[in-house]
């Protein structure tokens, strides 16, 4: 999605995001130490799907602030369905009183939630004064 984002503001917060994964990525390797566990990296249906619409998404012949558009709204579906599984996953870390695995995922958690709160700023900021409405109803 990234190569084919348009807006330089849209390619920016998704490299940047793709950069917070990987520290994600490093956060999770701690909470397996942390838990004397090795997280399987169990395939996710409905995360592959996401990706899948996506990465179709960033292949169709729209107009360049179309298909930003229908960038950002694939990438939110991502961060809004990785919010609600850090959300509850960082709720029963806190409930069986895993300190640092809560505090881990509370970060990860807060990083989503900027990553969401940033495309939306772009969507409104840029993309949707920009005429998109018009471009996409023709």
């Amino acid at each position: 999605m990234i190569q084919a984002a348009h807006s330089p503001k849209l390619k920016e917060a998704l490299r940047h995001h793709l950069e917070e994964t990987e520290h994600q990525i490093e956060r999770l390797k701690i909470i397996e130490i942390e838990l004397k566990v090795v997280l399987s990296g169990a395939v996710c249906d409905a995360m592959l799907g996401l990706l899948k619409e996506g990465n179709k998404i960033a292949k169709l012949p729209f107009d360049k602030e179309v298909k930003d558009s229908a960038i950002i709204s694939a990438a939110q579906r991502v961060e809004h369905y990785e919010i609600a599984v850090y959300g509850t996953l960082k709720t029963y870390a806190k409930h069986l009183k895993l300190d640092k695995v809560e505090e881990l995922l509370k970060e990860t958690l807060k990083e989503e939630g900027a990553a969401d709160k940033k495309l939306t700023a772009i969507a409104e900021g840029t993309l949707f004064t920009s005429g998109i409405n018009q471009k996409a109803s023709v």
